[in-house]
């Protein structure tokens, strides 16, 4: 095998199909990553959540602020967490996989017991990666607040 027959292969290796088992267990991990954020969050534990994210995460709040790298996020993080107490939950929705080591997680985010107002929910999307490590980091959050019924 020539070396620019084996460097084809191996790049080209990371694209191949997914088994539906792995599928299965990527989904998981993703969703357990998504989780972890928003416990560590509601912990305001800014060094896990830090540890979720990639070095070049961007953020969109539902606000329309834009946040641009782990320390503007997790800045932003922290400041939003301390004015907007209440309960935070989260549920994935759907899962899909653009490359084998990039997913889209759909989700609907949920902050309850806020002093004197309703519950808000949002519908928040996750951009993933998986790192040269296999561990799946957050590099994009989209959250916005859901107009009309689904």
């Amino acid at each position: 095998m020539t070396m620019c027959t084996l460097l084809l292969f191996v790049g080209c290796s990371n694209n191949q199909p997914m088994s539906p088992s792995s599928i299965d267990k990527e989904k998981k991990n993703i969703t357990n990553v998504i989780e972890s954020y928003v416990a560590s969050r509601q912990t305001r534990d800014i060094e896990s959540v830090k540890a979720l994210l990639s070095t070049d995460v961007d953020q969109l709040t539902s606000r329309g602020v834009w946040r641009y790298g782990i320390d503007a996020a997790t800045a932003g993080m922290k400041n939003s967490t301390k004015k907007n107490p209440g309960n935070r939950s989260i549920s994935v929705k759907t899962v899909r996989f653009l490359k084998n080591d990039v997913s889209l997680a759909d989700s609907q985010y949920t902050i309850k017991g806020i002093k004197g107002k309703p519950d808000r929910i949002l519908w928040s999307s996750f951009t993933l990666v998986k790192n040269s490590d296999e561990k799946w980091l957050i590099t994009s959050i989209r959250n916005q607040k859901p107009t009309g019924k689904k």
